[in-house]
């Protein structure tokens, strides 16, 4: 890796220091807004107990959900603050504000060993527009910045790439956390020689967000499985009805164009689940691909897709998963996505390397009960997209090279 790492930062160093660390606690939340999966967390536990043993003063930067540049009490960290108390087994502080007196205040008075996290860097319209003043702001004047999260690298926002630009222009080091460290080495250690026959599963909602992914490893791959309502667009490609479900009718050309650059690469859905509408009590009805009627909508991939991308994946020794299958958070619609993921798992038992991609992917395998088998699950979506796609993440650019 060619980023300075916090494993490279000695404890003695870091002694009595504040050290700021942009973590990702964007954390999916309930009805009620209580977190219903702590994965993110959870995965940064081991850079700050790191800051903790070592006497270091921990301010932690992070961001929740989209709340515009406005307050909204419903994103507050607050609640975030006590499940992470809980994780590490020791105080965490929590300050109202993210910049301003109340924050130097609480910031000024952390002792050696302490943890505080600042309110969503988000209520502040400063962060996404990248402010370079807000940027030395949040610094409070510490010569190291740790950015540990994944899942926000791609963006270019001041609580990730402008804090980091700030410490090293005042002659500080800005490095990666344990996560970000391994999600990067996983990563691209696995791109740089996949073991063959090497298989991408690739699903969810929009071409257009994955059209970077598949021309980027469509030459490394031995096959390419394609499933979810991205599936449909290449349905439509091939002049088949697909009654009322999502299609990106812009993208249509598009998929036509993969589909001749894949060649006998490319794995379609033959069969599909459909119903009048998406909904938990839908009546479904199982369809060959080219005999979808008017008003169904496509749910999920159906039981012979299922064997045939099973099939595949059997024999693979590396996988990359990105997207689900269906609308698996509707149980008319999960088989698809379960039953691919079992398969996926049951590959990985057998020592192939399989990853799988951080949004709705990871929230599908957790559903799925097969995470604990999977060899990595990002903590990343389209930061893992992105990387996958060779593209430089702001995030990590702006760390201090090593």
């Amino acid at each position: 890796m060619a980023k300075k790492t916090l494993a490279g930062c000695s404890p003695e160093t870091l002694t009595h220091e504040v050290v700021v660390v942009r973590v990702d606690y964007n954390l999916p939340l309930d009805q009620n807004g209580e977190v219903v999966d702590d994965t993110r967390l959870v995965r940064t536990l081991p850079t700050i107990q790191y800051l903790i043993d070592a006497g270091a003063k921990a301010v932690l930067l992070s961001h929740l959900g989209r709340p515009e540049g406005r307050l909204d009490q419903a994103l507050s960290l607050r609640r975030v603050a006590g499940k992470l108390q809980g994780a590490l087994g020791s105080p965490v502080g929590f300050c109202p504000e993210t910049t301003g007196p109340l924050a130097r205040e609480a910031v000024q008075g952390m002792e050696s060993g302490d943890v505080l996290l600042l309110e969503n860097t988000r209520f502040c319209p400063e962060d996404t527009r990248n402010d370079p003043e807000w940027a030395e702001e949040i610094r409070y004047g510490s010569g190291l910045f740790v950015n540990d999260a994944f899942g926000t690298a791609h963006r270019a926002h001041a609580s990730t790439q402008g804090i980091a630009e700030a410490v090293r222009a005042g002659g500080g080091e800005a490095v990666a956390g344990f996560l970000l460290e391994q999600e990067l080495r996983f990563l691209c250690d696995t791109m740089v020689d996949p073991e063959h026959p090497f298989v991408a599963v690739i699903g969810g909602a929009k071409i257009s967000s994955k059209i970077d992914v598949i021309e980027a490893l469509l030459p490394a791959l031995d096959r390419l499985l394609i499933g979810g309502a991205l599936a449909n667009t290449f349905f439509k490609a091939c002049g088949w009805a697909v009654g009322d479900s999502l299609v990106e009718e812009d993208r249509i050309d598009t998929a036509r164009s993969l589909m001749d650059l894949a060649g006998d690469k490319l794995l379609l859905p033959v069969d599909v689940i459909t119903a009048p509408c998406i909904a938990s009590g839908a009546t479904t009805r199982v369809s060959a691909c080219d005999e979808v009627r008017n008003g169904e909508r496509i749910g999920d991939i159906g039981p012979r897709s299922v064997k045939s991308f099973a099939d595949v994946l059997v024999g693979a020794r590396t996988v990359i998963w990105s997207g689900p299958m269906g609308i698996f958070e509707l149980a008319p619609f999960q088989a698809g996505t379960f039953e691919v993921a079992h398969a996926a798992a049951s590959t990985a038992d057998r020592g192939a390397t399989v990853i799988i991609g951080g949004g709705d992917s990871a929230a599908a395998a957790v559903a799925a009960g097969i995470v604990d088998r999977i060899t990595h699950v990002s903590t990343g979506g389209s930061a893992f997209l992105e990387l996958l796609s060779g593209k430089e993440l702001p995030g990590v650019g702006a760390l201090s090279d090593r």
